[in-house]
């Protein structure tokens, strides 16, 4: 099985990259003289003055409307139409459990479901999952037990020895030595498109990186854009996956982003740790 045929069966995602360009200032030039231009900065102080009093205003009056707004995301009950929720602090509190390093314990709500793919994106998408023990634990955690045993046997399968050559790892899924092997998934947003009961189905948009990092790779860590779709079912107390399938894109425009060596790549993947996500 190639890698292309694993990117449609729900492995990984499409590739790209994104930047953000700021407009460059005008300040630092001169005028017909020859020296510095005159910002006008005693003229327009009291008026800066008043503008940051109003706004401060403002949003001091639209957080404490927020309040009256907290039960609208609660729950399991109504049917939830699709769309996108602004990404923001909810003042609920995360959770606070884990099983097996991964979180657990989310709330029956719209957004405990979105917390829950959005954790379990990152570590169905972590390195991992390219090691059948850790791999059998994480589907332990994640997925429903009605659903464990078909994807047991289903990424026992998309694991093998072709698969991992493709990636740049040994027949075995062991990392050659001298060379740092990355897979990381990073949720960018969630969005829950239906919510009844004790049913949920969510979709992450997800930024990853896979490579192998190392002065001689074939295989350099690249990036790639996917939005993997979660249908999650409350079991006991908490959610868990019952299926998920993966799509490319959306990609944004890739940008000039000069790519980094191997050696500050596998310092940075040491280095920087994952998250943990809760809205």
């Amino acid at each position: 099985m190639s890698l292309d045929d694993e990117r449609n069966d729900g492995l990984y995602g499409g590739s790209g990259e994104t930047r953000t360009r700021l407009p460059e200032g005008e300040g630092g030039g001169q005028d017909g003289y020859g020296g510095p231009r005159r910002s006008g900065r005693s003229s327009s102080r009291s008026l800066v003055t008043v503008v940051g009093v109003v706004v401060l205003l403002i949003a001091a009056i639209a957080f404490a409307n927020r309040g009256g707004d907290e039960g609208s995301s609660g729950g399991g009950g109504g049917d939830k139409k699709a769309g996108a929720d602004p990404t923001a602090a909810s003042g609920q509190k995360p959770v606070d459990g884990k099983t097996s390093g991964i979180p657990s314990g989310f709330a029956k709500s719209e957004q405990g479901a979105e917390s829950a793919a959005a954790n379990y994106a990152v570590a169905l998408g972590s390195a991992d999952m390219f090691n059948k023990t850790t791999r059998d634990s994480i589907l332990q955690v994640v997925m429903a037990p009605s659903s464990v045993s078909t994807f047991k046997a289903r990424l026992d399968k998309a694991y093998g020895a072709a698969f991992f050559k493709n990636v740049g790892l040994n027949e075995d899924g062991t990392t050659p030595k001298g060379y740092q092997f990355v897979s990381r998934t990073t949720p960018i947003g969630t969005k829950v498109t239906s919510l009844s009961g004790n049913k949920a189905t969510v979709e992450v948009w997800c930024s990853g990186l896979l490579g192998l990092a190392g002065e001689q790779s074939t295989k350099p860590v690249t990036n790639s854009w996917f939005t993997m779709t979660m249908k999650l079912g409350w079991t006991g107390d908490d959610w868990k996956a019952v299926t998920h399938s993966q799509k490319d894109g959306p990609a944004p425009v890739p940008g000039d982003d000069r790519a980094s060596g191997s050696d500050e790549i596998t310092k940075a993947v040491e280095g920087y740790g994952g998250f943990t996500y809760a809205r």
